[in-house]
């Protein structure tokens, strides 16, 4: 018998779990995948989430990102440079999550991957999981297993309040000139951006649409755009994959169970930001299982609270700037990410220095004071 259970060894999985174990909590992680695991995603992770932790990232670090470098339709470039306290994070997902899953072994987690999780049944009190490799019974359960994972509808959460949204990744082999500069494209994808993040020894290149609407050519506008940099798409195996943006408070807990991660559907609805959020609700939701198992009643019910109160009370003002920025993206390429200080306050949004709730308002009254018809993206 664990005293938790963690389904998925993502950044929310394996935060939570070093979090509990470091705690002296029996700790059992279950992925479906092998690790490390491939994992579509441009890999841009704030240096802010190393507060949270007593170890260092370095080894999971592939580059540093200091510069942005933001296009419209391929052209009208602007670039500014990012004075955060420091560069940008870019990892590439395998070794991230691996190394976050190690340290959290170090501190007396258990990994089973390669274990697909078939079913669960609370009963006796506890959770009873059956998967591909036997049952295994925990008393509390956290489900961390991504926007596609079968966990929340196991667990009851039928209708989770949700916006999905939609992204083709690739990772393309090149030889990147210069490792500190990542770029975003406006403008040849409706409701979304292009971008393209280096590593050591390549790019991290997708695009998404956050929005909904009309069904796009994903592959044909991301195959033009990666012509800039000397990419041919064709040559690289392409991922498609769901996100789960927030879209509105829920609840996140159930008997002895709670959600985290894009299974808590926590990624931030304007920039498409998943990692900085997965982790800080892997952080909150260890914390409160470490005190139900203390014998809190209430510490489930309170990460809810919490999740509500410290991240959607931004992500509403992330909602509200995203409804009129993709709305007209012209206008917001020209009045808002073309300002000198559009990227020195996303980069402190992005490293918690800053809220979205103190630059909103700002922006938004700029946005609508430039809506002159036919000006529109």
């Amino acid at each position: 018998m664990y005293d938790c259970i963690i389904v998925g060894a993502g950044p929310a999985g394996g935060t939570a779990a070093y979090h509990l174990a470091k705690k002296g909590r029996s700790v059992l992680v279950l992925e479906k995948e092998s690790l490390p695991r491939y994992k579509p995603c441009g890999g841009g992770v704030s240096p802010a989430i190393a507060q949270w932790f007593d170890f260092d990232f370095s080894p999971a670090i592939s580059v540093k990102v200091n510069t942005i470098r933001y296009t419209w339709k391929m052209g009208d470039p602007v670039q500014a440079q990012l004075n955060t306290p420091e560069p940008m994070w870019m990892v590439r997902r395998d070794v991230f999550d691996h190394f976050l899953i190690q340290q959290a072994q170090k501190q007396g987690a258990e990994l089973k991957d390669s274990t697909e999780v078939k079913s669960i049944e609370f009963k006796n009190d506890s959770w009873q999981v059956n998967t591909s490799n036997g049952e295994f019974s925990g008393r509390f359960l956290i489900a961390a297993d991504g926007a596609k994972g079968p966990m929340a509808k196991l667990l009851g959460f039928k209708e989770r309040q949700r916006r999905l949204g939609a992204a083709l990744e690739a990772e393309a082999v090149a030889k990147v000139e210069n490792s500190n500069i990542a770029h975003f494209e406006f403008g040849m994808v409706k409701n979304g951006y292009i971008w393209n993040f280096p590593k050591a020894d390549g790019y991290s290149i997708g695009i998404g649409t956050f929005r909904g609407g009309e069904g796009q050519d994903f592959k044909k506008i991301l195959g033009e755009y990666s012509h800039l940099f000397g990419i041919d798409m064709k040559t690289t195996k392409q991922y498609g994959h769901p996100l789960c943006l927030w879209d509105g408070n829920q609840r996140l807990h159930t008997q002895n169970a709670v959600l985290a991660g894009e299974a808590a559907c926590v990624v931030d609805p304007m920039t498409a930001e998943g990692i900085r959020p997965s982790i800080f609700s892997g952080l909150k939701a260890a914390e409160s299982i470490d005190r139900a198992i203390g014998g809190d009643l209430d510490a489930l019910e309170k990460y809810t609270q919490v999740i509500t109160e410290e991240w959607g009370s931004e992500m509403i003002w992330a909602q509200r700037l995203a409804a009129v920025f993709y709305r007209v993206p012209g206008i917001g390429y020209r009045v808002g990410v073309k300002r000198p200080t559009a990227t020195q306050r996303m980069g402190k949004i992005l490293c918690g220095e800053m809220g979205y709730s103190e630059v909103a308002g700002r922006a938004l009254k700029r946005l609508s004071g430039s809506l002159i018809p036919g000006m529109g993206g």
